[in-house]
């Protein structure tokens, strides 16, 4: 695999005479965010955007000043214990970074940075694509045309559920959940939240500000959630907490999979608790639960989130920038550890 990783040398820099630093970015970035890279540093790039693995990150990082890498990349502590003493620092194409070890990181000096912001609007977008698909059958009805089943005219069949003028529970009040919040305000929603502190952002649109997860949750027709991947979020999407939203609620999931116990929303769906649920993450991706795919209440799609091009590109220039910064001698903005 590392054969067939390529280089490219920063022309700008190496007129100059200077110690250019040599990066790999270990996953295909967009074009301009690679040009942006070669220009500014000695670039191992992965123009075929296969995974290297363990083994081939480790042979790909020898001689390499830093790395830029991607959520796809498990840099777990037996991984980070074997990188090159050459390596300082690892600039991760992402928001979250619970793919990172990060005491393992620090306990060898390197630095791990994330790009945070960047992907706030894509995001919050998806959100709201999958509270309205969710809502109005989008999938369903898509295959009703494009299988040729338009139902015969009815007032009665096939119905759908309203989204404007509910009740919106975010989880999560910070950049993405107060981008879900301004979103949802255009469709007349009433805000709910719950968060660690008040947000005075959220507070100003009107929302009312839950101290509990379990509190909030009688108020929503709709739950988003939006809260970071941490121990004390594993799993809190679960049978004793759907039990708590009103029946009929719809559950939508930009965050992380394994905010959500499969098993237990799944049961909510098929009992008929929950009226439907919008999915873009999950637990083990891609190998999700099978039996999402069977359910006619979910709307699924294969993690989206930051995926436009603008804003993937923007990520690369984000970490690209706690590059720059970390070697010429500055705190990293973004820097984790």
């Amino acid at each position: 695999m590392v054969k067939s990783l390529t280089e490219n040398n920063s022309q700008i820099n190496m007129k100059h005479g200077e110690k250019v630093p040599r990066i790999l970015i270990t996953r295909k970035l967009t074009d301009a965010a690679e040009r942006a890279f070669s220009n500014t540093f000695t670039c191992q790039l992965n123009p075929e955007d296969k995974a290297l693995g363990a083994d081939g990150i480790i042979a790909a990082a020898e001689g390499r000043d830093g790395l830029a890498i991607t959520s796809m990349d498990k840099f777990d502590a037996a991984l980070i214990n074997r990188l090159p003493t050459s390596v300082k620092i690892l600039a991760t194409v992402s928001a979250g970074h619970e793919h990172v070890d990060l005491g393992a990181a620090k306990a060898r000096g390197i630095a791990v940075t994330n790009t945070p912001g960047v992907l706030t609007d894509a995001t919050a977008d998806i959100a709201l694509l999958l509270m309205l698909g969710a809502a109005r059958g989008a999938h369903w009805g898509e295959r009703m045309v494009r299988e040729n089943r338009w139902p015969p005219a009815s007032m009665v069949k096939p119905l759908a559920h309203d989204f404007s003028r509910q009740r919106l529970g975010i989880l999560g009040m910070g950049r993405i959940g107060a981008a879900v919040a301004r979103r949802a305000k255009g469709f007349d929603i009433v805000i709910h939240y719950h968060n660690r502190k008040p947000s005075l952002e959220a507070d100003a649109m009107g929302a009312t500000y839950h101290a509990t997860l379990e509190a909030m949750l009688p108020h929503c027709d709709f739950l988003s959630v939006n809260c970071p991947m941490t121990p004390d979020t594993r799993g809190i999407i679960n049978a004793r907490t759907l039990a708590l939203l009103p029946k009929g609620a719809i559950v939508v999931n930009t965050a992380r999979g394994g905010v959500v116990n499969d098993e237990d929303l799944i049961a909510a769906l098929r009992s008929g608790h929950l009226a439907a649920a919008g999915l873009d993450v999950y637990n083990n991706e891609p190998n999700i639960d099978p039996r999402y795919r069977e359910l006619e209440n979910v709307f699924l799609l294969p993690h989206l989130g930051s995926a436009t091009l603008r804003t993937r590109t923007d990520m690369g220039l984000r970490a690209l920038a706690n590059l720059k910064a970390f070697f010429a001698g500055e705190t990293p903005p973004d820097k984790l550890n």
